[in-house]
């Protein structure tokens, strides 16, 4: 029997076709999954445009080892594909040591597994360039990975980017084992006065004596910048006023600051990477989303020396007269290990932050689990967050942390130092005041933890319409609120293990419903501060207000209803 050759055409044709809209539905249906169940409105993140083109770095004259310099190979390979406008430059399995790669538009970097490329630690192949750091406008070094103003930038597959920090970090005695600290000293470099911080320098440590936190707010042109090039630690990736940025599938890890920087960034997507800094590793952030609009985090996980997923939008007056908020953020399905916070907003925050979506996120012995942070002086408004699904298990510090006098200590480091303190001044409302409001936070599971809830507002701006519902919780300490309002509460269940559940100073607008917890104390609940109103306890068969809570004679009267 013969086979018409149209026919079988007709019949190869189909099965494509029905394949590719197989194909298609799936990914329409993954796609769709992704913005299920988002509160707000949000276009979809675009994904990189990447032309078919490839290139091999090897092709170029890369040698593998870790010895030999490809800084070159990696140049002429991205050049070579861009010339043909765009497209994959291969990083194959090997050690590809290399000094600051430049990164341009319709570029693929495929970090095949079993790739490692190391950074050089020769600070001298990285020169100075004006950029935006812990939210201020400066100079900085080159980071390793550097791009501006461009379009469709990928980073995919298994392979491993090492920013060769140990080479320009300070590191505090404190934080390291005797071994660790021993060849540390051994290395080089040079240490403080008190024997307890080492220095990669003598430069570097002058040059941090005068920093506000890591800038030099004194230095105004690039030759003063120069004389302390040591100091001026780049992150490991920057990417400033781009579009459609991919991260796929590698490993960064080792950064000299922050580890991976999107900066002024419409269309990011960060998925399946793995984020690695050592505990110890000072501003070892992992992601930091600045200033960024239609960002996608999931499947991701992190373990670093600072904050983890990070949301800011530039610091006091430069971040307000940049005026770009970082907005329509989704985070989910992430694991984070240790760092100073999980999910992290703030404090660089005078821009703004809006419509935030959290959800279906681990935190396992992270410092501090959903950390938001700010100061006078800021301004800026953080509002429409919405954060669900959230389990936590061993938290040193707080949970769930509010904190509006952050002054760039970790809160570890603060409670070593006594604790937040409860502070009365007030300052005039002006454009340096930062707000937060309208919050969400749903389905959380606090398996052990120093505080369980830490919301601490200013006098002059309080915390405003924060609700919580649906909160198992264990920890030492239970909740602390202080100057906020409109702060209601929901089905929680706690088991606490001090006496007192509930520090409530100047608060507003409280309502507590359908809360559980073991203390039968007559200070289970306590109440204070003159500015104290419309505060509601609603008991309950298992909780009896009028027996557990105790009313300071600085409450106005009729300010508490039981």
């Amino acid at each position: 029997m013969k086979t018409n050759p149209i026919n079988f055409l007709c019949i190869i044709l189909t099965v494509l076709v029905i394949s590719w809209s197989k194909d298609s539905i799936a990914q329409n249906s993954k796609s769709n999954e992704t913005y299920k169940g988002i509160e707000f409105k949000m276009n979809k993140v675009k994904e990189p445009i990447i032309p078919k083109n490839t290139v091999n770095i090897k092709d170029f004259g890369a040698v593998n080892g870790g010895t030999v310099l490809n800084s070159k190979a990696f140049a002429d390979a991205i050049a070579a594909v861009s010339k043909k406008g765009g497209g994959k430059v291969i990083i194959p399995p090997g050690i590809w040591l290399t000094g600051p790669i430049i990164l341009k538009s319709n570029i693929e970097l495929h970090a095949q597994a079993g790739a490692l490329i190391k950074f050089s630690t020769d600070k001298s192949l990285y020169p100075l360039v004006e950029t935006s750091f812990e939210g201020l406008n400066t100079w900085r070094c080159i980071s390793p990975l550097y791009g501006k103003n461009l379009e469709n930038v990928a980073f995919t597959e298994k392979g491993v980017w090492d920013g060769s920090g140990e080479v320009w970090r300070q590191v505090k005695k404190g934080k390291l084992t005797e071994n660790q600290w021993k060849k540390f000293v051994a290395s080089g470099g040079v240490l403080n006065e008190k024997k307890d911080i080492w220095y990669p320098s003598e430069t570097f440590m002058k040059a941090a004596i005068g920093a506000d936190q890591n800038i030099r707010l004194d230095l105004k042109t690039k030759e003063e910048f120069e004389a302390i090039h040591d100091f001026l630690r780049p992150v490991l990736v920057s990417i400033q006023n781009s579009k459609r940025v991919l991260f796929d599938g590698p490993v960064f890890q080792n950064s000299p600051a922050w580890n991976i920087h999107p900066l002024m960034i419409e269309d990011l997507i960060v998925r399946n990477v793995s984020i690695r800094n050592p505990w110890f590793s000072q501003n070892g952030d992992g992601l930091d989303v600045e200033s960024c609009k239609n960002v996608l985090v999931e499947n991701s996980t992190f373990d670093v020396g600072d904050d983890a997923i990070c949301i800011k939008s530039g610091k006091d007056k430069d971040g307000r007269d940049r005026g770009i908020p970082c907005e329509n953020v989704i985070i989910r399905n992430n694991i984070v290990y240790h760092g100073h916070g999980g999910v992290t907003v703030g404090s660089e925050m005078s821009g703004g932050v809006k419509n935030l979506h959290v959800s279906n996120c681990s935190f396992m012995g992270t410092d501090v689990g959903l950390r938001f942070k700010s100061n006078r002086g800021r301004g800026g408004v953080v509002e429409n967050v919405f954060i669900s699904d959230i389990y936590m298990t061993d938290i040193p510090s707080q949970a769930i942390s509010f904190d509006l006098y952050y002054g760039g200590k970790s809160i570890a480091e603060t409670l070593a130092e006594g604790g937040n303190k409860i502070k009365t001044d007030v300052v005039p409302v002006d454009e340096k005041t930062p707000q937060f409001k309208n919050i969400s936070i749903k389905n959380i599971t606090i398996a052990g933890a120093y505080q369980a809830v830490f919301l601490q507002g200013l006098p002059e701006m309080n915390l405003e319409n924060i609700e919580i519902s649906n909160l198992i919780g264990k920890a030492d300490k239970g909740f602390s609120i202080i100057d906020a309002k409109g702060i209601k509460l929901s089905n929680i269940k706690l088991d606490i293990k001090e006496s007192t559940i509930f520090d409530i100073y100047n608060g507003k607008n409280v309502s507590l419903k359908n809360v559980e917890f073991n203390s039968t104390s007559p200070n289970a609940v306590n109440i204070n501060g003159a500015a104290s109103e419309k505060i509601e306890l609603v008991s309950s068969q298992k909780v009896d207000y009028s027996k557990t809570t105790t009313i300071s004679e600085t409450v106005p009267k009729g300010a508490v209803k039981l």
